[in-house]
C-alpha cells in the first residue's frame, strides 16, 4: 500500500505512544516522538517504508502549526506582560543563544554548528508549559502569565531564526541574500496584510452566509497553505506565509471559528511532524553518547533557568516569580524540532548534532514536571532563610489588624468582595501577588500586603492568627490549598471561604479545612437559569424549586456530609426567600390592605416591600392599600409564598366568598 500503509502504521503508533504519554501525565508530544522512535529505521520491527514521503507530508503539519500559531496570536495577551515580554524574551534569546555557541564550541563543533545550538536552545516547550501549569493549578498566577507571554514571543522568533540561520552556512554569500529575504518578507506582510484586511474578511463573510462547516473549513485550510505556497515560490519560507495568513485571519471578526476549525486538522498533521521527529532518533545514538547528553542537559537547564530567572528579576518582578520562570522555562521547546529538521536539511548540522539536541529536549521535557513542581518548596526555603526581608504594605490600619478578614486575592473576585466590606466597614486585608492588580488596589484605598498569600510570612504580616474570616479567590488549586492548610494550622477555628473550579478542587479544599467552597460556573449557571425562567414566566416557586433542586444534585455528588451541611444550609436560606410578584386587576390584592386581607395569619409571609411606579414603600403597615401594578416583596418559606401566590391570583368575589 505504500505511504498509505505508513501513515496507518503512524496513527496507530501515536495512539499507543499517546496512550503510555497521557498515563505518565506528559505531553502528547513526548508520545508522538517515542512512537516515531518506534516505527523509524532505526529500531527494527513494523517500519515505515516512505520516510521521505512522510517527511513532506510533515512540512505541512509544521506549515499549519504555525498557521494556527498565527490564529492564536493576539497582542491583548501580552498586554499584562508586555515590557517582559516583549523586550526581555529577545534579551534571553540572545543571551541563550551565546550560552549554546559556547557548549558548542566545548563539544569542539565549528561556529556554524555552535550558533545552531544556541538557537535550538533558546526556545521553550508551550505544550509542556501549559499542560504542567494545567495539573499543578497555577493557570492565571503572575508567573504563569510571565511564562506564557515570553513562550508567545519565543514562538514568533522562529519565523526569523528560519530566515536567518539557513544563510549562516556561507555568512558571505548569505548577507546580501539576508538583506532581500528581509526586504521580501517585509514586502510580502505588507501586501498580505492590505490584501488581507480587505479582501480575506468579505470573502469569510460570504462563504459564511452558505452555512457549510465543510467548504468554510477548506477555504481557511486552502488559505493558510496556499499563502504559504506562495512564499516558498517568492524564495521565503513555507511555514513563514502560513504564520502570517494566520496572522492576518485572526483579525477578523472569524478568526475564532477559522482557529476551532484548523485545530483538528492541525492536530493530525502535527502528529506527522513530531512522529517524523522520532524517526530520526537513533536509539544507539543515545547509548554511545548519554554521558554527552547528560551533560547537555545539565548545562542547559542549569543555565537557562538562570538566564530566565534573572532576566525576570531585572525587569522588577519579585517574590516567587523568578524562581517559577526560571525553574518552568528551562527545557527546550517543541519549535526546536522545526529548527533543528530545517538544519539538516540545509545540511547546516550533522544528523549527529541533531540526535544529540532532540535526545536533550526529550529529557527536559519529561523532566519539567518535576523540577517546576520544586518552586514552592525551594521558596518556602527562601522565605525561612531570609526572613528579614520586607514585605509592601499598603492602606494597613495604624492599630494594627485584629477581628479583621483575610482576602487571599485582589483580582476581580477579590476586589468586589473588599468593596462590599468596605461599604458595611468591616475591617480586612488583601493580599495580592500580580503587580497589575495591586496596582489596581492601591489606586482604590484598599488595605493590602504585596506578597504570595501560601507563604508563611506573608500570613505572619496579614495576621491570620487574629483573623475572623479567611476568603480564598484565588483559582489556582495548589495555592489555594496551601493557603487553606498553612492557616488552619494557625488558627484552626476560622471559618474559610474558597472558590473552586471543579468537584475535585472543591473536595480537596473541603478536605483542607475550607467551610464553605464556591464553584462559580455552578453558581452562574444557576443565576442564568432564574432569569431565564423568569422571562419564560414560570411562577417563582417553581423557579427556586427547579433551581435549589440542580443545585442540591451538584453539590451531592461530592459527598453525603458536604450534600447534608448544605442542605442545612440552604434550607435556612428558604426561610428568608425573597419574592415579588405583581398585583393583577383582578387579583384579590387589588384595592384591599394588608390587613384587611389578613395576609401574615392566612399564608405566613411578610410583604417588606411594595414598589409603585418610581416610588418604593419599604414595610409597608397594615393599613397599605394595594393599587393594580403595584410590585409586592414578601419574605417567607416555598410553602408560605406559594399560598400567598394562590391569594394574590384569587378573584376579588372568591376572597370575598372565601372569608364569608
Amino acid at each position: 500500500m505504500g505511504i498509505a500503509s505508513d501513515i496507518v502504521i503512524i496513527i496507530v503508533a501515536a495512539l499507543t505512544g499517546g496512550f503510555i504519554a497521557l498515563k505518565l501525565h506528559q505531553p502528547l508530544v513526548l508520545g508522538y516522538i517515542l512512537a516515531g522512535v518506534a516505527v523509524g529505521p532505526h529500531t527494527g520491527g513494523i517500519t515505515v517504508s516512505e520516510l521521505h514521503n512522510i517527511e513532506l507530508l510533515a512540512e505541512i503539519g509544521v506549515a499549519l502549526l504555525l498557521f494556527a500559531l498565527g490564529l492564536e496570536f493576539s497582542f491583548n495577551q501580552l498586554k499584562p506582560v508586555r515590557a517582559i515580554a516583549l523586550a526581555g524574551t529577545p534579551l534571553q534569546i540572545l543571551l541563550t543563544i551565546g550560552l549554546g555557541a559556547s557548549i558548542g564550541k566545548l563539544f569542539g563543533w565549528n561556529w556554524t554548528a555552535a550558533i545552531w545550538l544556541g538557537a535550538l536552545i533558546s526556545l521553550s516547550s508551550t505544550m509542556v508549559i501549559l499542560k504542567t501549569l494545567m495539573n499543578q493549578g497555577r493557570l492565571g498566577t503572575l508567573s504563569s502569565k510571565v511564562m506564557l507571554g515570553m513562550l508567545i514571543v519565543q514562538d514568533l522568533a522562529v519565523i526569523p531564526f528560519m530566515i536567518i540561520l539557513p544563510k549562516l552556512n556561507d555568512p558571505q554569500a548569505g548577507l546580501p541574500l539576508l538583506g532581500a529575504a528581509a526586504l521580501k518578507a517585509a514586502a510580502f506582510i505588507l501586501a498580505l496584510i492590505v490584501l488581507g484586511t480587505r479582501l480575506l474578511p468579505r470573502m469569510m463573510a460570504y462563504i459564511v452566509k452558505w452555512n457549510s462547516r465543510e467548504f468554510f473549513l477548506l477555504f481557511v485550510t486552502a488559505t493558510g497553505l496556499g499563502v504559504g505556497l506562495a512564499t516558498y515560490l517568492a524564495g521565503l519560507s513555507f511555514a513563514f506565509g502560513a504564520f502570517v495568513a494566520g496572522m492576518v485571519l485572526s483579525e477578523s471578526e472569524y478568526g475564532h471559528q477559522a482557529l476551532s476549525e484548523i485545530i483538528p486538522l492541525r492536530d493530525i498533521f502535527g502528529l506527522l511532524f513530531f512522529t517524523s521527529v522520532g524517526m530520526l532518533l537513533n536509539p544507539s545514538f543515545i547509548a554511545a553518547h548519554w554521558r554527552q547528553i547528560l551533560l547537555l542537559v545539565a548545562a542547559v537547564s542549569v543555565g537557562k533557568g538562570l538566564i530566565f530567572a534573572l532576566t525576570t528579576r531585572l525587569f522588577g518582578y519579585g517574590n516567587v516569580v523568578p524562581l517559577a520562570v526560571g525553574l518552568g522555562l528551562f527545557q527546550v521547546g517543541e519549535f526546536s524540532f522545526v529548527l533543528a529538521g530545517i538544519g539538516v536539511a540545509t545540511e547546516s548540522i550533522s544528523n549527529d548534532v541533531y540526535s544529540l539536541v532532540l535526545s536533550s529536549a526529550v529529557v527536559g521535557m519529561i523532566l519539567t514536571p518535576f523540577i517546576s513542581g520544586l518552586t514552592e518548596p525551594l521558596y518556602s526555603l527562601k522565605k525561612r532563610l531570609f526572613r528579614h526581608e520586607s514585605l509592601e504594605t499598603f492602606n494597613l490600619p495604624e492599630s494594627g489588624l485584629r477581628r479583621h478578614v483575610v482576602i487571599a486575592g485582589g483580582g476581580r473576585i477579590g476586589l468586589q468582595v473588599a468593596r462590599v466590606f468596605r461599604s458595611i466597614e468591616v475591617p480586612f486585608v488583601i493580599i495580592e501577588l500580580n503587580y497589575y492588580a495591586v496596582a489596581r488596589i492601591k489606586r482604590a484605598g484598599l488595605a493590602m500586603i504585596y506578597g504570595d498569600a501560601s507563604q508563611e510570612t506573608v500570613q505572619d504580616a496579614a495576621a491570620v492568627d487574629r483573623a475572623r474570616l479567611l476568603v480564598v479567590t484565588t483559582p489556582a488549586a495548589v495555592t489555594a490549598r496551601s493557603i487553606v492548610e498553612k492557616v488552619k494550622a494557625v488558627n484552626p477555628d476560622i471559618p474559610i471561604v474558597a472558590r473552586s473550579e471543579g468537584i475535585e478542587q472543591m473536595k480537596v479544599l473541603l478536605e483542607s479545612g475550607a467551610t464553605e467552597v464556591i464553584q462559580p460556573e455552578l453558581e452562574a449557571s444557576l443565576d442564568m437559569t432564574r432569569q431565564a425562567l423568569v422571562h419564560l414566566h414560570i411562577p417563582a416557586t417553581q423557579i427556586l424549586r427547579h433551581v435549589e433542586e440542580a443545585r442540591r444534585q451538584f453539590y451531592s455528588s461530592i459527598g453525603e456530609g458536604v450534600d447534608r451541611g448544605l442542605s442545612h444550609l440552604k434550607s435556612a436560606g428558604r426561610l428568608l426567600e425573597l419574592n415579588w410578584l405583581t398585583v393583577e386587576p383582578d387579583s384579590a390584592l387589588q384595592g384591599n390592605t394588608i390587613g384587611e386581607l389578613g395576609i401574615r395569619t392566612r399564608t405566613g409571609v411578610s410583604v417588606v416591600g411594595v414598589v409603585r411606579g418610581t416610588i418604593f414603600h419599604p414595610n409597608p403597615d397594615p393599613a397599605f392599600r394595594f393599587e393594580a401594578g403595584d410590585f409586592v416583596a414578601a419574605i417567607g418559606s416555598e410553602e408560605q409564598y406559594e399560598t400567598f401566590g394562590n391569594l394574590a391570583t384569587a378573584s376579588f368575589e372568591n376572597h370575598k366568598a372565601e372569608s364569608a
